[in-house]
């Protein structure tokens, strides 16, 4: 009987003179496909925690540019990106004019020698934290929400070399405070 005769319906049964090879073909074709796309797939045990193992330590990937880290005294380090000015006419313009800042980004003044530094918010639009970071690198005290557009004179008692300048409320919303340890990466000192 030629291929191609009279099969049942369902295709799965034959009949007389049925040629029910390419149905079987199909079926074998498709059970390989879902073998073979199991293969390498088993489940896998998860591996037991290891007893008194150190938990793991999260290193932050390496900024490419300027960046202030702070190690509080309670807590994990704290990392923001820096604009550096270390000139007289950068450090008079600072953050003036400008209408917003990223959430981990500030500005740092460096200046030739550890003095009394005192700020203004002339033109500045946005309210500031202002850090004042000692020659040691400790946080001397920090100027909370200072107002924007304001000549009223910003500072904390005590010599500082280094100003960071963050959005407002920064210090608060990270737990920053005066003996908080500060590191320097790509920051050049001032140039009078």
């Amino acid at each position: 009987m030629p291929r191609g005769g009279r099969c049942r319906a369902d295709g799965l049964t034959p009949t007389a003179g049925c040629d029910y090879q390419p149905t079987v073909r199909w079926i074998v074709l498709a059970a390989l496909l879902v073998f073979a796309s199991c293969r390498g797939s088993s489940p896998v045990e998860p591996e037991a925690p290891a007893r008194n193992a150190a938990p793991a330590v999260v290193t932050p990937p390496p900024r490419s540019g300027p960046s202030v880290r702070i190690i509080r005294q309670a807590g994990g380090p704290v990392d923001i990106d820096v604009e550096v000015v270390r000139e007289p006419r950068t450090r008079e313009r600072g953050l003036m004019f400008r209408r917003d800042m990223d959430e981990n980004h500030g500005m740092i003044f460096v200046f030739p020698r550890p003095d009394h530094q005192v700020f203004w918010m002339h033109n500045t639009i946005l309210p500031l934290d202002m850090i004042f970071i000692r020659a040691d690198r400790t946080i001397l005290g920090i100027v909370k929400n200072a107002t924007p557009e304001t000549d009223d004179p910003r500072e904390v008692p005590g010599d500082s070399l280094y100003v960071l300048e963050v959005n407002g409320g920064f210090s608060d919303r990270h737990h920053l405070s005066a003996g908080d340890r500060v590191e320097l990466t790509q920051v050049p000192p001032a140039s009078e």
